[in-house]
C-alpha cells in the first residue's frame, strides 16, 4: 500500500506518469501476482528505530515494513542496502 500512495502522489503532482494509477495499481499486482500489504500500527512503530540513513519516508516506511514482516526489501535504491541486518534481508 505504501507504494501506492507513493506511485498516486507521484502521479497527481505530474512526476510520474503511470496513466490513471489506480488502473497501473491493479494491473501491477495483477502482472505480478502480488498481493497488497496493508500498513499496521507496528510497520509505523518501526520507522522510529531506523537510524536516519534514508530521508525519503515511503522508502523508511517500506523498510520498517519489511523488517517487521521479516520480508526480503527489493530494490534499486543502493542507501536501502545500509539497512541490511539480520533481521532484514536487502536485494539492490
Amino acid at each position: 500500500m505504501i507504494s501506492y500512495w507513493e506511485v498516486m502522489l507521484k502521479s497527481m503532482k505530474g512526476k510520474l506518469d503511470v496513466g490513471d494509477p489506480r488502473l497501473w495499481w491493479l494491473d501491477a499486482l495483477d502482472e505480478l501476482a502480488a498481493t497488497p500489504l496493508p500498513l499496521h500500527p507496528r510497520h509505523i512503530a518501526g520507522v522510529y528505530a531506523l537510524p536516519a540513513i534514508h530521508k525519503d519516508p515511503f522508502d523508511r516506511m517500506l523498510i520498517a515494513q519489511a523488517t517487521a514482516e521479516g520480508l526480503t526489501l527489493v530494490s534499486a535504491d543502493l542507501e536501502i542496502a545500509s539497512y541490511a541486518s539480520k533481521a532484514l534481508r536487502v536485494v539492490v
